[in-house]
């Protein structure tokens, strides 16, 4: 009898211990499946990106030749046509103002706004805030007709600051939403007792408030400064010779003899850099805030 007890015992430890070496199996068959998945996806979301980077090394004649040339001897004389180019340092400082200005000033409001919309109770809170997300819905292609008469009416038409207010038009909706989320996880109670400790509601606004969602403005900055930065149709209609901004002032290379491959994949490149130095950084302070009440000491 006792024999058969400890043989049972044995087959279930048997058993058991098969059932975790399958599931041990199958956990590293779908961590392998879920890394070969990514890396694909990685490698084909690269791929034009590599392409872009290898052309602007390339001269004319190697960019026309059939096929891709992946070993060439490289030139720097793309990049050193575009950065000679006489009007490059001013297209440069567009960008960067009607960048840097579009995201502080959509910020600055949309933390305004969503924090009114989650914490107050007025007559058209619900239409103010579907409202914003159908603004969101339209094509921005379909406004650059009615916006440039608009514009030219009121003399905002080729300048920095017409280009800014409709960006922060344009990316309003996306900050308000993304901040009503964050704005919403905030405990009452920390309101409640800045209160008591004598704050106002500025004081708490910008102590409490703006602390406590630092990854929600690091999420609508990222979106805010690359489709500020890398826009390109209302900018081409909205600006001039002295107000165009660098995805615009590739064009310059659309000639009447050809296409200046080399120079315009060059501009690419740089136009490329400034967007995602600024999104790795802004990616810090977002892992960063979203990291930092994790552990408590």
């Amino acid at each position: 009898m006792m024999k058969n007890e400890s043989f049972k015992e044995l087959s279930g430890k048997s058993t058991a211990v098969e059932k975790f070496q399958g599931d041990s199996i199958n956990r590293e068959f779908w961590k392998a499946g879920k890394s070969m998945l990514i890396f694909i996806l990685a490698f084909l979301y690269l791929v034009p990106v590599i392409v872009l980077f290898l052309t602007s090394f390339k001269t004319q004649v190697q960019i026309m030749e059939k096929g891709f040339g992946w070993f060439f001897m490289p030139t720097l004389m793309n990049y050193s046509n575009v950065l000679l180019e006489q009007g490059f340092i001013r297209y440069m400082t567009n960008s960067l103002i009607v960048g840097l200005a579009s995201t502080l000033v959509t910020l600055i409001i949309g933390g305004f706004a969503s924090y009114a919309l989650v914490r107050f109770n007025f007559f058209g809170k619900g239409a103010i805030s579907f409202g914003t997300l159908l603004l969101r819905m339209i094509p921005p292609a379909v406004l650059v007709v009615p916006i440039y008469v608009l514009w030219s009416y009121f003399g905002l038409a080729d300048t920095r600051m017409g280009l800014v207010i409709i960006y922060v038009g344009l990316n309003l909706p996306f900050t308000i939403w993304v901040l009503i989320s964050f704005i919403a996880d905030v405990p009452v109670e920390l309101e409640e007792a800045a209160v008591v400790d004598g704050c106002g509601p500025w004081k708490i606004f910008f102590t409490v408030i703006l602390p406590l969602i630092k990854p929600g403005l690091a999420a609508a900055a990222i979106f805010t400064f690359r489709i500020a930065w890398n826009e390109f149709i209302l900018a081409l209609v909205l600006t001039n010779r002295m107000t165009r901004t660098l995805p615009v002032a590739t064009t310059i290379y659309l000639t009447d003899t050809g296409v200046e491959w080399g120079n315009i994949t060059a501009m690419g490149t740089l136009v490329a850099l400034p967007a995602i130095i600024f999104t790795f950084l802004a990616a810090k302070q977002l892992i960063a805030g979203l990291t930092a009440g994790a552990v408590k000491g």
